[in-house]
């Protein structure tokens, strides 16, 4: 029997150490993605039933703009249409921040804590009622969408959950019939995981909505301060790490 040669042995276990690190990395990113897709549907839940307008999710926005100004009610298409462009604004305040000096999306997160503070804080003064708190909402989730866009090599959305669906059923349709996983990282890294994880990431945002919608009757604008400290964890304790601009919503 041929043993393999020492050098052989040698190659192998950098190429394996890489694998490895690979798959962390992406172990941790996949947790980043759901606390933060969680975080999304949290606040775009709070958003919807305060304002009737979300805060995250564009979609739904652009499809109220769009039905309401068709039926000739454009005033009331106006709390619809300003998040739009203000989540516009914090996605390129969000990539502006990222490629500044060191990218860290922690830094991120930090700006996006403090932009929800001013929301509260606009609130307590009373303008829940008005543009300004939409607005402001709708840039920190902007800003937010910026910090992750790639798990590995799979791109993943916080927001757009159509997406997030579409990638899920390809790869699963994909993992059924065998089809090689271009840009694999690894043996670990197949169809079949990428469906579960961008399954995990819906979820998140669902429940995220699911406790958004159940805390936002009781605390009101206080439901907010549950995010806004989760995300000051991420900027005082996360590792550094760059962020990925190349987000959609």
């Amino acid at each position: 029997m041929v043993q393999p040669h020492q050098s052989d042995r040698v190659m192998a276990t950098p190429q394996s150490a890489v694998a490895s690190s690979a798959q962390v990395a992406a172990q941790a990113q996949e947790r980043l993605a759901a606390g933060l897709a969680m975080i999304a549907g949290y606040v775009d839940a709070y958003g919807y039933i305060t304002f009737k307008a979300f805060v995250s999710f564009m979609s739904g926005n652009t499809t109220q703009t769009g039905f309401q100004t068709g039926q000739g009610h454009v005033a009331a298409a106006m709390p619809s249409l300003l998040p739009i462009g203000s989540f516009v604004i914090g996605a390129f305040t969000g990539t502006l921040l990222t490629h500044s000096g060191t990218p860290q999306a922690r830094r991120l997160f930090g700006v996006v804590a403090a932009v929800l503070a001013v929301s509260i804080g606009l609130t307590l003064r009373g303008w829940s009622g008005g543009a300004v708190s939409i607005a402001t909402l709708s840039v920190a989730m902007g800003m937010m969408n910026t910090a992750l866009s790639h798990i590995g090599a799979l791109p993943v959305s916080l927001t757009f959950v159509t997406g997030t669906l579409i990638r899920m059923g390809t790869h699963l349709a994909l993992a059924l019939t065998r089809a090689p996983l271009q840009g694999a990282q690894g043996s670990w890294d197949t169809h079949g995981r990428r469906a579960f994880l961008l399954l995990g990431i819906w979820a998140s945002f669902l429940i995220g909505a699911l406790l958004g919608g159940a805390a936002t009757s009781r605390f009101g604008v206080w439901v907010l301060l549950l995010p806004l400290l989760i995300l000051l964890a991420l900027a005082v304790f996360s590792r550094p790490q760059s962020a990925n601009p190349d987000s959609s919503a």
